[in-house]
């Protein structure tokens, strides 16, 4: 079977990368090994921020407006807390924008996504399927299914995240480096109503933070220690909400857990290239980041976004998979990786640390930046992105 690009992964980046190419007259192909069945069934303890360019973007791929926008909070303002009664506040009003992000889960999000595509006239869906090779040849790549099948394309794109099967299979696996921390994440209903602002505290040991969600609710990320992380998920659901309440000054009141708490291992990967020949990665495929500014997902849509501007701007190049063509996208990527990943692993460093004068550094300068509002106003707007 003969494709232009073949794309592995069907999550969210990988489904808005085959959405935005649905009229750039490419042959598609998208591979998943997960069953495309979604429950409606209470909340999803996934929850992504996602800025208003990517809203954009999900809007240009059909997406957007099959959302369910009772499920869909938008953020007005941010309040981040250093460890000393510091403070800085981030507010939409401020930089003249309605919100500055929009929290929602993950599942909404996906299923609007595959109903966007599945009856895409220019893409041809394997699912589920699993790969079993891939072979990157000079003019054709070769991407072998467990069940025999196989598919040539021009161009094989690795979105199939952040344990990418693809990345290995072309030798790009780089080894990630583990933070020594886990991100626990779960829903709770609150007593107090968020009136549509974020929290997020930096704590000697910890970043706690608070995302709203409609039907006053909240989604909290708390990076914690692997050990701390063990003890909360063996916690009963009201020593879990008295712990989560304490830790964030019972901001919002007393919590009433919605979702179970579940975990996962956090890490940094830095790639030096995000493509090669016949190849290229897209979220969390290409980098890994901390979760502390939520900031994942949105550096996966905008590398789908620039991706899919390069195929689309290409030209009378046809072949797209040329490698000169793919580092146009590596290019334009790099600045925007590097920048988020070298703020994120700065922050989580400089605030997940005892040293008594780092911590005067680190709590001066959230105050420093609260006071200049010109500087605040350029991180809200680099944040709608």
């Amino acid at each position: 079977m003969e494709f232009d690009v073949v794309i592995v992964g069907g999550g969210l980046v990988g489904a808005s990368l085959a959405a935005a190419l649905k009229d750039s007259g490419l042959n598609l192909a998208l591979v998943e090994g997960q069953s495309a069945q979604f429950s409606h069934e209470g909340w999803d303890p996934r929850i992504y921020a996602i800025t208003p360019g990517n809203v954009e973007f999900l809007k240009q791929c059909g997406s957007w407006q099959r959302q369910d926008m009772s499920r869909v909070q938008p953020v007005e303002a941010m309040r981040v807390f250093g460890d000393d009664n510091s403070e800085l506040e981030f507010s939409a009003y401020e930089i003249g924008a309605p919100e500055l992000t929009f929290i929602l889960e993950n599942r909404l999000m996906q299923e609007a996504l595959w109903d966007t595509i599945r009856d895409q006239d220019n893409l041809t869906m394997f699912n589920p399927a699993r790969c079993a090779s891939l072979d990157l040849a000079l003019n054709t790549a070769t991407l072998r299914l467990d069940d025999g099948r196989e598919l040539r394309a021009k161009l094989v794109v690795g979105a199939d995240g952040r344990d990418s099967w693809v990345r290995k299979q072309a030798g790009m696996d780089e080894a990630p480096t583990p933070y020594q921390q886990h991100g626990v994440v779960a829903n709770f209903r609150c007593e107090k109503p968020h009136r549509g602002v974020a929290y997020q505290w930096f704590r000697p040991d910890s970043i706690l933070a608070y995302l709203p969600l409609p039907q006053q609710q909240m989604s909290m990320v708390w990076s914690v220690l692997p050990e701390k992380s063990a003890e909360l998920l063996e916690l009963s659901s009201d020593e879990l909400c008295a712990q989560v309440a304490a830790a964030g000054h019972h901001t919002l009141g007393e919590l009433e857990l919605v979702t179970p708490p579940a975990s996962f291992a956090l890490r940094i990967l830095r790639l030096p290239h995000i493509v090669k020949p016949r190849l290229a990665l897209v979220g969390d495929a290409a980098h890994n980041v901390h979760p502390l500014a939520g900031q994942g997902v949105n550096l996966g849509f905008r590398d789908a976004r620039e991706l899919a501007q390069v195929l689309l701007a290409r030209g009378p190049q046809p072949d797209c998979g040329d490698h000169a063509l793919l580092r146009r996208y590596d290019r334009a990527r790099q600045e925007d990786i590097f920048s988020m990943l070298t703020t994120t692993d700065t922050l989580k460093k400089l605030f997940c640390n005892a040293d008594p004068l780092l911590r005067k550094v680190r709590n001066l300068g959230l105050s420093a930046t609260h006071q200049l509002t010109p500087a605040k106003r350029m991180l809200a707007r680099h944040a709608l992105i």
